[in-house]
C-alpha cells in the first residue's frame, strides 16, 4: 500500500457565472458582440474618464441565486479592486468583491450531501485570451477584450467534496438552479469553474478555468492521481495553478498560486457601498419561482410520479414546463414512460 492510499482528497469549486443582461456590469456595452474588441469604452478599458456605474440588474440577479441558496443577504456590501498585471486585465486591476460580499452562508443539498456555500459576490469578467493551437503550444496569444466588464458572479464553496462525481453533481444541481430563477443562459453566457484540490494536509493545488461537468469531473480525477503518484514518488505538492486540457486529459503548471494578500485589494473609490433594502429584498423574494427540489416533490405528489422520475424531469426546466404541458392531454404514466 502506497501512503498516499490514507490521504482523503479535499475538493473545493470556485464557480464563475456570466449573469444573463444585456449589458455590462459597469457601463451600457452589450455583453453579446460577433466581432472581436468591438463592444468597448472608455469604463471597461478603464480608460482616463471612464466612470463605472452598477448595473441593478446583475445586481438583481445575483440576489435572486442568492434566496434560491438561502444565503444570508448582506445590506451593506462594497467593491474591491484586485491588483494584478495580465494581458486580458487591461486595467490592471478587476473590479470585485472581496472584503464584503453581497451574499454568504448558504448550502445546496445535493443527493443528500449538505454543500456549503461560502460567499456570493459580483465582479466584472476581463478579458479573453486566444491560445491558437492550445496554450500548451501556441507562438503567440490573441486578446479579445469584449468580454471585459460582462457581470459574473463568484459562488465559492467550502472544500467539502471528497471525489469528482461529488462534484460534478453539485455543477448539476447548481445549473438547474440557476435555469429556473433565470439568471443565466447556456446559450450565449459561460460557466467556468476553478477546482482547489489538496489531499490530506498538503498545499492545495487550483486548476483554472474548466468548462464543461465531464471536463470538471475529468480535470479532478486527473489531479488527485497526480499529486499521490508526485507524493509516492517522494515529491512535495507545491501550492500552484495549473491548466487542465480537456483534449489531451493532461494538467501543465502555469504559475505558482497567489494568496489573497498579494492582489492588494482596496475598496474602489470610484463605486460607493452597494446598500440592498429590506423592501427590494422582499419583492425579489416574492417573484422567486418554484425551484427544482420544491417542483420535483410537487411533480410526484401531484402526479403520482416515483421520487427518480420526477427528479429526473425537473432537473431541467424546459423538460419540467414539456411534460406538465403534455399531461393536460395525454395521462402522466404514459409521458413519464415516454420522456425518461
Amino acid at each position: 500500500m502506497n501512503a498516499s492510499d490514507n490521504l482523503q482528497p479535499l475538493i473545493g469549486l470556485e464557480v464563475h457565472i456570466q449573469l444573463k443582461t444585456a449589458s455590462k456590469l459597469f457601463c451600457s456595452c452589450p455583453v453579446i458582440a460577433d466581432t472581436p474588441n468591438t463592444a468597448l469604452c472608455p469604463t471597461c478599458l478603464g480608460l482616463p474618464g471612464g466612470k463605472p456605474v452598477v448595473n441593478k440588474k446583475a445586481v438583481d440577479h445575483a440576489l435572486r441565486l442568492a434566496l434560491a441558496l438561502g444565503c444570508k443577504i448582506n445590506m451593506e456590501s462594497y467593491f474591491s479592486r484586485k491588483t494584478y498585471f495580465y494581458p486580458d486585465m487591461v486595467k490592471n486591476y478587476q473590479i470585485t468583491q472581496y472584503e464584503s460580499p453581497i451574499a454568504q452562508e448558504g448550502m445546496l443539498i445535493v443527493r443528500g450531501k449538505k454543500v456549503s456555500i461560502r460567499r456570493i459576490q459580483l465582479e466584472e469578467d476581463p478579458g479573453s485570451l486566444i491560445h491558437e493551437g492550445g496554450i500548451a503550444h501556441a507562438q503567440h496569444v490573441l486578446i479579445d477584450y469584449n468580454r471585459s466588464g460582462i457581470p459574473l458572479v463568484e459562488l465559492v464553496t467550502d472544500p467539502v467534496f471528497t471525489s469528482a462525481k461529488e462534484a460534478r453533481e453539485f455543477l448539476q444541481a447548481l445549473v438547474a438552479i440557476l435555469e429556473y430563477v433565470d439568471v443565466y443562459d447556456s446559450k450565449h453566457f459561460t460557466l467556468r469553474v476553478d477546482t482547489n484540490v489538496s489531499l490530506g494536509k498538503n498545499p492545495r493545488v487550483e486548476i483554472k478555468n474548466v468548462t464543461g461537468f465531464r471536463a470538471v469531473e475529468k480535470a479532478i480525477e486527473f489531479e488527485v492521481v497526480r499529486q499521490k503518484i508526485a507524493l509516492d514518488q517522494g515529491e512535495k505538492i507545491v501550492q500552484e495553478t495549473r491548466h487542465y486540457d480537456a483534449d489531451t486529459g493532461n494538467s501543465i503548471s502555469l504559475r505558482e498560486k497567489e494568496t489573497e494578500e498579494d492582489y492588494g485589494y482596496m475598496f474602489d473609490p470610484d463605486l460607493p457601498k452597494m446598500v440592498c433594502d429590506e423592501k427590494s429584498i422582499a419583492l425579489i423574494r416574492k417573484g422567486m419561482p418554484e425551484l427544482p427540489q420544491q417542483r420535483a416533490e410537487r411533480m410526484a405528489k401531484q402526479y403520482k410520479l416515483s421520487e427518480y422520475n420526477a427528479n429526473v424531469i425537473a432537473s431541467e426546466k424546459k423538460m419540467a414546463d414539456f411534460f406538465e404541458g403534455v399531461v393536460k392531454k395525454i395521462d402522466a404514466e404514459t409521458t413519464t414512460k415516454w420522456m425518461t
